[in-house]
């Protein structure tokens, strides 16, 4: 586009090898990856899951005299289901198997 412009404003005509170079000649377009319902419905339980065992061990370390916090316990089990989930939701959206 600024390149036209400053054509224009200094009267030069393109040069013929430039030209044809500004023109798409072919796109190929990915398909993406269909999602799978089974792998969607296993991460959603094992979410339920981890959720679960986030109430029982909150629980747990309220209930009973425990000598650490239960983040150390329940953070790990988030951070890993959270990276797999990001995992798989990131390689379905670009495509890849």
């Amino acid at each position: 586009m600024f390149a036209n412009l400053v054509q224009l404003i200094s009267g030069r005509p393109p040069e013929p090898e430039v030209a044809q170079q500004a023109f798409i000649e072919d796109v190929h377009v990915h398909h993406r990856m269909p999602r799978a319902p089974r792998v969607e419905r296993l991460i959603l339980v094992c979410w339920i899951l981890i959720a679960a065992k986030h109430v029982f061990v909150i629980w747990v370390c309220r209930h009973y005299p425990v000598p650490f916090h239960q983040l150390w316990v329940n953070f790990p089990t988030w951070l890993l289901g959270a990276l797999a989930t990001g995992i798989y939701f990131g390689r379905v959206s670009r495509g890849y198997r």
